[in-house]
């Protein structure tokens, strides 16, 4: 009813108009950066390998990432072939991925305890805390 009494309220001037498609095009041109940066940047914890073990894990919150290299990788994957929880079942590919399974060389073996089985955790080394993606 309004635009019945102002006949100008629903106009926009020409300069309007060129500011809504300046805007309008930007906004597209930000959401398509956005959307090609997600399908293509290369994932940093895509996949185990070279001694990098990479293991997505359930969490309260949906998920949790867990990523260890070099000797903390080591530690991990001689732990989860030596433990049988839920994490040690879904490790133990991840560490084959990454070249630390069972048989590799500097993997460790199974039962030897020494300072990393000390400190109250049972036998298994302690698991470091997981980082969130």
């Amino acid at each position: 009813m309004y635009s019945k009494t102002n006949p100008r309220a629903g106009q926009l001037s020409r300069r309007q108009k060129r500011v809504m498609l300046v805007v309008t095009v930007l906004v597209l041109c930000a959401l398509g950066g956005l959307g090609a940066w997600g399908a293509f940047a290369p994932d940093g914890y895509a996949g185990s390998a070279n001694g990098c073990v990479n293991l997505t894990v359930p969490n309260s919150t949906g998920g949790a990432t867990l990523h260890y290299c070099g000797a903390p990788a080591k530690s991990f994957c001689h732990a989860a072939f030596a433990a049988s929880d839920q994490i040690s079942l879904r490790a133990r590919p991840q560490c084959v991925l990454a070249g630390l399974g069972p048989g590799a060389a500097g993997a460790g073996a199974r039962g030897a305890g020494g300072a990393r089985g000390a400190g109250g955790s049972g036998g298994r080394a302690p698991v470091p805390t997981a980082r969130r993606s």
